[in-house]
């Protein structure tokens, strides 16, 4: 896993540098193929780079944290991996460009991502009941909330996530306010079980829509 995770820089870092050959000004609009070079041609993630699905992901919530890569409050922390790698990809975007890539994410198809790991969801359900206050009861999300949707996401993402909020990797800036308040809700998960587990739960939610 941690020699996998160290090979996810360098596949960025090789994309990033096709970018700027490819672009003639500073802040020129990336081509969409760029997105697909990790996060897969049908939107649905890819476990080799740890890139999240982003097929189904809600635009207004896919802008805020590309917006938050932007600006510097999200994948500063030299131990957020994945993070530290995705945020030169989305500083060179313009707003534009933005806009772009969440009506072009928006067309594909949404199907749930297939279970990867194998917790007690029965015991993980009892932590999400803290969750589902601002994620659902069904991890649907809710955006006047700020809390995206959590059903159908990788569950090995999840669990990235999760342990990077716990750890401080993410949600530790000032001006990150809902990183800050999902790493404050994460810490109630004592341990890597804890962690698993509960994603375990989230794995079984929004079967019946």
């Amino acid at each position: 896993m941690n020699r996998m995770r160290l090979i996810i820089p360098l596949v960025f870092m090789f994309s990033l540098q096709s970018m700027k050959s490819n672009a003639a000004e500073e802040n020129e609009p990336y081509d969409d193929r760029y997105c697909t070079t990790c996060h897969g041609a049908d939107g649905r993630g890819n476990y080799g780079v740890q890139a999240p699905r982003l097929a189904g992901m809600e635009g207004w919530y896919l802008k805020r944290q590309l917006e938050s890569y932007r600006a510097g409050l999200r994948g500063v922390h030299p131990r957020d991996i994945e993070g530290v790698a995705m945020q030169p990809m989305a500083a060179k975007l313009t707003d534009e460009s933005i806009a772009d890539i969440i009506e072009w994410v928006g067309n594909w198809e949404y199907r749930p991502s297939e279970a990867t790991i194998g917790g007690d969801a029965m015991v993980g359900r009892q932590f999400y009941n803290a969750c589902a206050t601002c994620h659902g009861a069904e991890g649907e999300g809710n955006q006047g909330l700020g809390a995206p949707a959590l059903a159908g996401q990788n569950d090995w993402y999840l669990v990235t996530q999760l342990k990077n909020f716990v750890a401080g990797y993410r949600g530790n800036l000032p001006g990150d306010t809902y990183g800050q308040q999902m790493s404050i809700m994460a810490r109630t998960l004592a341990s890597e079980e804890d962690i698993v587990n509960v994603v375990s739960y989230i794995n079984t939610l929004g079967k019946g829509e």
